[in-house]
């Protein structure tokens, strides 16, 4: 039998697809038939900032930000005024899931500023968290404010809180920097074990009758991997850190081009809520089958093999692959023509 073990924050899970931050872990009964139906360790939903915020009531204005900076608050977070989990529930629920399943489970905090963080995350690393997810999303909306002042509040966020746990911690980052290299190198130094490759932002909807703009959450489809493939073939190799894959995994071809672009291990939240939880089975039998069908004994070895420090011709990878696009679409117009 093919062996599709891996390798992340120093753990061996027993395969490639974790759970993502999805409310669906908010019941035990979800995590265990997550558990059986082959999830290798889950990522509970999200605690907000904004939840910290409206707990302690005493912030500056530095944290009071709102829902435009955070990818996930916009589609799972209710109205904050309406809204009662505080971090002991949290903890309570953290203790729980853990009692409930015997995988791995990292707790997940989502904001863009310290605040409490490094006290919360001291929190659930004694509440029994396996890991911690730190979920990030900085929107700049003010001219102001540069992409050095972004970055250095991030870095510094995961700095204070790897100095404070002795749990590894994985940074979820958005695709919008402009050089993710460096953010990792960084986000590696600041002491963070692993990159999630990417944050989902939820675009806002414009309502032209209502003259409103409404939060909506629209599920990933596959061919919102590609970036992510992208960014991870990249930085295979160029970091140290291990990588999530997150945002559009939904089959076994898509686990497949992401451990093959260089990533350890995959997340699925959107797939489970289209599909049901007992997806991962589904997912992870096609998985087997095809590593057997191709002859690999293992699912780690093809992890890497198709990085951009792998394959003969990098230029897919840089600015080869959009001279080459626009060129042959280009042809095939002027030919259509004839």
């Amino acid at each position: 039998m093919t062996d599709l073990s891996v390798q992340y924050l120093g753990m061996k899970l027993s395969g490639p697809i974790m759970v993502a931050s999805t409310p669906l872990s908010g019941s035990a009964d979800n995590v265990r038939r997550m558990e059986d139906s082959g999830a290798a360790a889950i990522v509970l939903t999200s605690l907000f900032e904004e939840q910290l915020i409206l707990e302690s009531k005493t912030l500056d204005e530095d944290l009071s930000r709102g829902t435009e900076s955070f990818a996930e608050s916009l589609g799972y977070l209710p109205d904050l005024g309406d809204y009662r989990m505080t971090h002991e529930t949290y903890l309570e629920h953290l203790r729980r899931t853990k009692e409930a399943v015997k995988i791995p489970v990292l707790a997940s905090l989502n904001g863009v500023t310290p605040g409490g963080w490094v006290r919360y995350a001291k929190d659930l690393e004694q509440a029994g968290a396996n890991a911690i997810e730190l979920n990030t999303f900085a929107l700049a909306t003010e001219p102001g404010e540069d992409s050095e002042e972004i970055e250095k509040r991030l870095f510094d966020l995961v700095g204070s809180v790897c100095s404070v746990v002795k749990v590894p911690v994985a940074v979820k980052i958005s695709q919008l920097y402009t050089s993710i290299p460096n953010v990792a190198a960084n986000l590696e130094k600041a002491g963070a074990r692993a990159l999630v490759l990417f944050n989902r932002f939820y675009q806002p909807q414009f309502d032209i009758e209502a003259l409103e703009v409404k939060p909506t959450l629209n599920f990933s489809t596959s061919s919102e991997l590609l970036t992510r493939l992208h960014w991870a073939a990249i930085l295979y190799g160029q970091v140290g850190i291990d990588m999530a894959i997150t945002g559009g995994v939904h089959s076994a071809e898509d686990v497949l081009k992401s451990i093959m672009a260089g990533g350890a291990v995959t997340q699925m939240a959107s797939a489970l809520h289209i599909h049901g939880i007992e997806h991962i089975n589904r997912v992870l039998a096609d998985l087997s089958y095809w590593l057997e069908k191709h002859e690999y004994a293992s699912l780690s070895e093809t992890r890497g093999c198709l990085s951009r420090r792998s394959v003969p011709d990098t230029s897919p990878y840089d600015r080869g692959n959009y001279i080459k696009t626009l060129s042959s679409y280009s042809m095939k117009q002027t030919l259509a023509a004839f």
